[in-house]
């Protein structure tokens, strides 16, 4: 953790910071970024392992008698998880938690209290074939805290946070999560906003003023900026506004990024099929961990 790093509160976040563990390296390195970051935010660190058992395997007992190697493995992915914890931020209050059911649902139920979910890109097991593909996308399409994918690279300090900004509502919880994000870490805020000139399938030959096309963007980022600028002037900002796709700019900024936070569009019971290709699109392909903030 870089010496710059100090332990303030963060405007706004309750409960704890919830990492899901299963003994891989992703999600160690998910556990290292959760703990710097509860540290950061003076938060407590909550480590989840769920035991989920195959359709036809029934328990005959209750918690805590169960019976079987997947408790007894599960309970030493814990105690390693919270050694490495406690090993990076030594006065950090930890602790877990084993679940036995769904992965999702009980991801899902851990966030009714949290500051965020953490996650990492991959896994063992269950988590192994895609976790960017079933766990992290449904968990961030409908739980209302932030869930935050730590990818491989992650643990580079390049003391920058970068945010998408849109017109849309669903922009400003990101933005409000960003701007705490930057605050706890003293460091810039980078405000990316990509726009595209829209196709009209029946009057292909539309002209638009680029001059005035551009000013609007410009003058709608400034915009929603403002009220965060003066809630929290410590926080340097960089306005980004280019006319690119949305996912392409803010893969590039990821690059020198320490965190990406993007919002969501995900809601109800369909809310990971309507993540958003935005935020779908930084999540598989961004070089430093994401954010996906709900509206």
């Amino acid at each position: 953790m870089s010496s710059n790093d100090t332990a303030r509160p963060v405007p706004g976040a309750a409960g704890p910071v919830i990492v899901a563990v299963d003994g891989s390296p992703d999600a160690a390195r998910a556990v290292r970024w959760a703990a710097d970051d509860a540290f950061r935010r003076r938060l407590p660190l909550r480590l989840v392992h769920v035991v989920e058992r195959g359709p036809y395997d029934i328990p005959r007992f209750s918690a805590p008698e169960w019976p079987g190697t997947l408790v007894v493995s599960g309970r030493r992915v814990l105690e390693e998880a919270e050694n490495q914890a406690r090993a990076r931020q030594p006065t950090l209050e930890v602790t877990t938690e084993l679940i036995e059911g769904s992965r999702t649902r009980s991801l899902c139920e851990q966030a009714a209290d949290a500051a965020q979910i953490v996650l990492g890109s991959r896994g063992l097991g269950g988590f192994a074939s895609a976790l960017l593909g079933s766990v992290s996308t449904y968990v961030a399409g409908h739980v209302r805290c932030p869930v935050v994918v730590v990818r491989p690279g992650g643990e580079e300090h390049r003391r920058e946070v970068v945010v998408g900004v849109d017109d849309s509502p669903q922009s400003d919880p990101a933005l409000a999560y960003a701007f705490e994000q930057a605050r706890a870490r003293g460091c810039p805020l980078r405000a990316v906003h990509a726009w595209q000139l829209p196709v009209h399938a029946f009057a292909p030959d539309v002209t638009y003023d680029m001059d005035e096309v551009r000013r609007y963007q410009d003058r709608m980022v400034r915009e929603k900026l403002t009220a965060w600028r003066e809630k929290l002037p410590e926080v340097q900002v960089i306005e980004d506004v280019s006319s690119a796709h949305p996912v392409d700019a803010l893969v590039e900024a990821s690059a020198d990024a320490d965190l990406v936070v993007v919002g969501s569009r995900g809601m109800g019971t369909i809310g990971s099929a309507i993540l958003g290709s935005v935020s779908r699109g930084v999540l598989h392909h961004a070089r430093c961990p994401v954010a996906v903030v709900r509206a």
